[in-house]
């Protein structure tokens, strides 16, 4: 049967849109389900502040009537500004292992691209870089952890074979944390660099203030925009963005494991990690309802300081700060912290694959490389 293509226009629609993965990945051990009810809110234009300034379409792909792929193209007219592109994004690629079904929706998103007058197709996102990123390339054999993607590897497959090629690799760092808490396990040159930083840049690190939480988020929103600002693919959120960023991430904070780096008072880095909670996700596999995502987002919560791992979302120094062993006191910080918490293993990611820094403070700290995420791109 042919494949017909359809642009999601209704409540209905949406929720068909959102549930086509529960169909692809019914028999992948590895997959960890989305809160429904979330989505439907993400996913949902007239409140998600990212589309004060960005535009999108939904795609359905059916056979026979059922739908059996999704797409998303997206045109965020802030990236395009600050990078002075004129590019457009595709994300949500879920199907089937379907040739045809792939071939089908990839052009749709292209055609709306190109109809939208840009040069250039960029993906997947969902629906930005702040969210879920790029498509799983390497590391098939574990679940992700929160907010990070999952795919099968012929997703790739489709995508490279409809011309796409790479743009740009995202490297995902695991560590288990508690081995670096034994006698001796700590790197000589980690506790070498973490003792001169704080003295020589008389630096103070400190975890989060739950009770100035609104101040502090000023503080990290400031440090997050400017630290990251020259980053390939970032694009500064919003105030609007940023609070509902922090509205989502509120309920799974540990502000235990999360760290303020002050020099003279003044704020010059910060790192947010938070419990895995994708752990509790991926056993209760919540099903395509409203009720039911909501009966497993509670328990979720309840369960969030029973997960042993923690994932490092967004570690940030102020341009005048790097090269000196900020961001080394920030990892051994979480680590110090984190062990006597429960945390045995921790996922630093994503990591740009030319972010040199980053990416040499994670094997001094001796984490693995063990998944990897591509950013793929196709010329209109």
């Amino acid at each position: 049967m042919s494949v017909e293509i359809e642009k999601v226009e209704t409540k209905k629609q949406l929720k068909q849109f959102i549930s086509v993965p529960w169909d692809v990945y019914k028999n992948e051990p590895n997959w960890v389900p989305w809160l429904f009810f979330e989505r439907m809110q993400f996913f949902d234009k007239q409140r998600n502040p990212f589309f004060e300034h960005a535009e999108a379409d939904y795609f359905i792909a059916r056979r026979d009537g059922k739908a059996v792929g999704s797409i998303a193209a997206v045109l965020n007219h802030r990236h395009n500004e600050i990078h002075e592109e004129n590019i457009a994004h595709f994300g949500v690629f879920e199907l089937q292992n379907d040739p045809e079904v792939a071939a089908a929706l990839l052009e749709t998103a292209c055609k709306w691209a190109r109809d939208m007058g840009t040069d250039r197709i960029l993906g997947p996102a969902n629906l930005s870089s702040t969210m879920e990123w790029g498509m799983l390339f390497d590391g098939y054999d574990s679940p992700p952890v929160v907010l990070m993607p999952y795919n099968p590897p012929y997703y790739n497959d489709f995508v490279e074979a409809a011309g796409f090629t790479k743009a740009m690799d995202l490297y995902a760092w695991n560590n288990r944390i508690a081995k670096l808490m034994e006698p001796g396990g700590l790197p000589e040159k980690l506790v070498r660099v973490v003792g001169k930083v704080k003295d020589r840049y008389k630096l103070n690190i400190r975890a989060l203030n739950m009770k100035d939480f609104d101040n502090e988020i000023k503080i990290v929103k400031h440090v997050y925009n400017s630290a990251w600002e020259k980053n390939w693919g970032f694009v500064p959120l919003t105030d609007n963005e940023f609070d509902s960023l922090v509205t989502e991430l509120k309920p799974i904070l540990d502000p235990r494991i999360v760290f303020i780096v002050e020099a003279k008072g003044e704020p010059v880095g910060f790192s947010l990690s938070f419990p895995d909670v994708n752990q509790v996700l991926h056993k209760l596999r919540p099903g395509p309802t409203t009720i039911g995502s909501y009966i497993a987002g509670a328990r979720m919560l309840r369960n969030k300081t029973k997960t042993n791992r923690l994932r490092v979302f967004a570690l940030g120094v102020l341009e005048e700060y790097r090269a000196r062993g900020v961001d080394a006191l920030m990892y051994y910080e979480t680590v110090v912290a984190g062990v006597p918490l429960g945390y045995e293993w921790a996922e630093g990611s994503w990591v740009l694959e030319n972010n040199d820094a980053a990416n040499r403070v994670s094997e001094m700290v001796g984490s693995d490389l063990y998944k990897r995420y591509r950013v793929y791109e196709k010329v209109l």
